[in-house]
């Protein structure tokens, strides 16, 4: 107390100072040397102060405050010097709620927008005024984040450290024949109900499921459609500004990367995305493998069922699923193991389990083992990675070596390090060499922590959100591709990969199953 005291006479004395308007002709001179200074004098005459270290004086400016340490830069050229040092800004940054590391990669890489990434890692970057960072990002508003995702949606502000509410994804809402903007609008409308929230008051980030995922005309033009429409509705609910970014981008920004292969364990399906440089690369390929989250919970359930094991849902299944089941490093060496653990799910007891804990996952890489024919994970991922190396698109031929992990399967303990292995096994050595598999960074909400940082970026507003004015501006030149536009349910069910388990044809959702796990809904 006694310190604060002091400080706040120290720093009265020097404000005082200046608006007398007695600080020497020499206070204004030319400041330090390229040596570091060890006395606050050789950046200019500080009076009293002079004396004092140079650290001290940095200290004193620590425990103001940003706010006082920027009156500071006011009272004369050697204060101003003091209080610009990018390690003052830099602690000040530490203080905040982002992690640094994230938060140096979001200024350095996604800066500049979606358009331009100076490079692949966040420590190659150039120097950054964190000054100028930190001013820029104290006014940077809050923002509603809408993680579209395939089994069901997050949604909640930037500002927060996690997502507050999770809902049905909008291919649940509304009747199924009705066309997208109504789809859209009941889905948005729904969630600024829930959230409390007035669309006209903050910008929003919506991210995009993948669809559509063929380098095709076709293709190409249905996610075209899919995001004006998408910016049709917002823009008329008066939503100030929006951003919209496909998920598994926002995945490979959670992990401090814009350049690598993301795969994405969806509801349906498991996508594997090729990105450069915050870029889906559809024309190397998305690989898509046909099963997903659903698929290793009802496979449990199977286990469970030929053991005798009862259960009320499918929601208790993947409960059980999530705290027991992992991915065996080597699967014949782990039968041999005894792997018996047990788990309490809340209303029902105590759940029992062994080799169905391993054999539950390891249908990833051996689908024959659950019934499934479709491509094993690792040969979709390391078909992926031939289709990089061959395209010779880049110079740099070691972009797509990160593969980064999303989605609630993926978050299962040993996938990566098995993942990882098996890459290693079934690559040639100049393609294996360098490859690590990342797990999610942020688990289950990967992409949502990658939408929060795109909106905490002291630019978000100029360099990745579009105005109502500019969209117009571009329907107008290009012509609409949205208006009144009916989709074909069945064609955009599957592509990205959603429930619509609890939909019957032509019925519109609107009960309050919206907004329950949706494992719970698959068994209505």
């Amino acid at each position: 107390m006694a310190m604060a005291v002091l400080l706040r006479k120290v720093w009265g004395s020097v404000l005082a100072r200046a608006a007398a308007g007695t600080a020497p002709p020499e206070a204004f001179a030319a400041a330090a040397s390229p040596r570091r200074p060890q006395a606050a004098g050789e950046y200019g005459s500080l009076g009293a102060l002079d004396v004092l270290p140079i650290d001290v004086l940095a200290q004193i400016l620590r425990l103001l405050g940003p706010a006082d340490a920027a009156r500071s830069t006011a009272v004369c050229r050697a204060w101003r010097l003091l209080a610009s040092d990018n390690g003052l800004w830099a602690f000040f940054l530490r203080l905040g709620p982002d992690p640094w590391e994230l938060v140096v990669f979001a200024e350095t890489h996604l800066g500049a927008g979606p358009a331009l990434h100076p490079g692949l890692y966040y420590d190659s970057s150039p120097q950054l005024s964190f000054k100028h960072v930190y001013t820029r990002r104290a006014v940077v508003p809050g923002s509603i984040i809408v993680d579209g995702g395939s089994g069901y949606c997050k949604y909640g502000w930037s500002k927060y450290a996690a997502p507050s509410g999770r809902c049905a994804t909008f291919l649940e809402f509304g009747n199924i024949e009705s066309p997208m903007y109504a789809r859209l609008r009941h889905f948005l409308s729904t969630i600024y109900t829930r959230m409390q929230v007035k669309p006209s008051t903050q910008p929003i980030i919506v991210v995009l499921p993948l669809c559509h995922s063929d380098d095709t005309e076709s293709a190409r033009a249905s996610r075209k459609q899919y995001k004006d429409t998408l910016y049709s509705v917002l823009f008329d609910m008066n939503v100030p500004a929006v951003c919209s970014v496909d998920q598994a981008v926002l995945a490979l920004y959670a992990a401090k990367r814009t350049s690598g292969i993301v795969v994405n364990i969806g509801f349906n399906a498991t996508s594997i995305v090729p990105i450069f440089q915050g870029r889906v690369m559809h024309e190397i390929g998305v690989e898509t493998v046909g099963q997903g989250a659903l698929k290793l919970t009802g496979f449990l359930k199977e286990l469970m069922q030929q053991r005798n094991i009862t259960f009320e849902s499918l929601y208790t299944v993947r409960t059980i699923k999530e705290k027991l089941c992992y991915v065996a490093a080597d699967y014949e060496a782990e039968k041999r193991k005894d792997t018996q653990a047990s788990c309490e799910v809340d209303g029902e007891g105590w759940f029992t389990l062994s080799e169905e804990r391993f054999k539950t996952a390891e249908i990833l890489f051996q689908p024959q083992i659950g019934g499934v024919r479709a491509m094993g994970l690792h040969k979709a991922v390391s078909l992926c990675m031939d289709h990089c190396y061959n395209s010779e698109v880049f110079s740099d031929d070691n972009w797509y070596k990160t593969v980064v992990l999303s989605g609630g399967s993926s978050c299962l303990p040993g996938l990566s390090e098995r993942l990882e292995k098996e890459l290693r096994e079934l690559l040639p050595a100049h393609i294996s060499e360098g490859i690590r598999v990342i797990p999610p960074p942020f688990g289950t909400d990967s992409a949502w922590f990658g939408a929060k940082m795109i909106s905490n970026v002291s630019t978000f507003t100029e360099a990745w959100c579009i105005k109502k004015k500019q969209f117009r501006l571009k329907t107008r030149r290009n012509g609409p591709s949205f208006v009144n536009v009916w989709f074909s349910f069945d064609k955009l069910h599957n592509s990205f990969g959603a429930t619509g388990v609890s939909l019957e044809h032509g019925k519109a959702n609107t009960d309050t199953s919206e907004f329950q796990p949706y494992e719970t809904r698959c068994t209505k």
